[in-house]
């Protein structure tokens, strides 16, 4: 019975019901605006946080990533369009949609991070070349997620000037001849027939 009491009161001082999916923000309002926004939550029978989120995610639909100019089917592309395609529950996997899709709008902290991970042979599938030097495209089918998640942290640190790139691990760029010999399966021995 200890256990249970002691639980429920737990969830009393955290605030037990608060929405994981929702992030505060604090809005500094003109009080007309403030005011107009309150008798608008009204009319719709909303909270005032409810009526702003509702509010924003409606605006979307007016930020304009790309201004087509309707010749050949060239539209304009809103952030409402492409809300889905660049959401993620990962930051790093997030970042990377960005990155891919919408290079221009990186921060100078993101740009820097970008950067790092472009030129980190470590989070892209590349191949060594006949020369025995590694190459590798950064192109969103070659970039390694996994590895982009575990060195997140690591990453942003390094963009920041908190650590030495020397943390980011990196792919022998040269092969050694004799190594490779023994490292290059044979794919004749892989056809099973």
């Amino acid at each position: 019975m200890e256990t249970s009491e002691k639980n429920v009161s737990e969830k009393k001082k955290s605030g037990g019901g608060k929405l994981s999916r929702s992030e505060t923000v604090t809005v500094r309002l003109d009080p007309q605006l403030r005011y107009l926004i309150e008798l608008a939550a009204r009319k719709q029978r909303r909270t005032v946080s409810s009526f702003i989120e509702w509010a924003l995610e409606q605006s979307l639909d007016r930020v304009e990533l790309y201004h087509g100019t309707g010749y050949n089917g060239d539209t304009s592309t809103t952030l409402a369009d492409v809300a889905s395609n660049l959401w993620d529950v990962d930051d790093a996997d997030r970042f990377a949609k960005l990155a891919f899709s919408y290079p221009d709008m990186l921060n100078h902290h993101e740009q820097i991070l970008w950067k790092l991970i472009c030129e980190s042979s470590f989070f892209w599938r590349g191949d060594y070349n006949t020369n025995g030097q590694w190459t590798w495209k950064t192109e969103p089918r070659h970039l390694i997620n996994e590895r982009l998640r575990e060195r997140w942290e690591e990453l942003n640190c390094v963009a920041r000037g908190e650590l030495d790139k020397s943390v980011i691990p990196k792919i022998a760029n040269k092969l050694a001849t004799s190594s490779r010999a023994k490292n290059v399966p044979d794919l004749d021995d892989e056809i099973p027939f």
